[in-house]
């Protein structure tokens, strides 16, 4: 593909869409459930545990779709690993800053990373597989 770029198949670009695109919507269903019933995040603590939850899995979902294999065998570039890593940083320690109040977040209490770190996870975990099936063909 890097010698003679092909076109794209659209048909396997749907099925990828439609295949892992609901996983991100069932964990930020989750995240909210969560959040919200377990933790009893006040309004704050509800807007900047969701934006940490969504910045960290929508960055780094980035490592599993950018190739058809393993993430864990096939290696990002040194520029997009730090970038990704620098942003997840960026955005976990956001509302600690005091430019996080402006955006009306508050620092999160250390039990809500016991929850978000394996949400996390496990959000990868299912956009690889069904990754995976999808480029088996059994999705769609």
């Amino acid at each position: 593909m890097l010698v003679k770029p092909r076109h794209w198949d659209v048909k396997v670009l749907r099925r990828f869409m439609v295949g892992v695109g609901p996983i991100s919507s069932i964990f930020d269903f989750l995240t909210f459930f969560v959040l919200l019933r377990i933790f009893h995040a006040s309004q704050a603590e509800f807007q900047t545990g969701w934006f940490v939850e969504s910045l960290a899995t929508q960055t780094l979902v980035l490592f599993v779709i950018r190739t058809t294999g393993s993430p864990f065998r096939s290696r990002p570039s040194r520029p997009l690993a730090l970038t990704i890593w620098l942003v997840v940083g960026f955005g976990v320690v956001l509302p600690y800053l005091q430019i996080g109040r402006y955006f009306g977040f508050t620092p999160l209490p250390w039990v809500l990373f016991v929850f978000l770190l394996p949400t996390t996870v496990a959000y990868l975990a299912a956009v690889n597989f069904a990754k995976r099936m999808v480029i088996r063909g059994y999705l769609g």
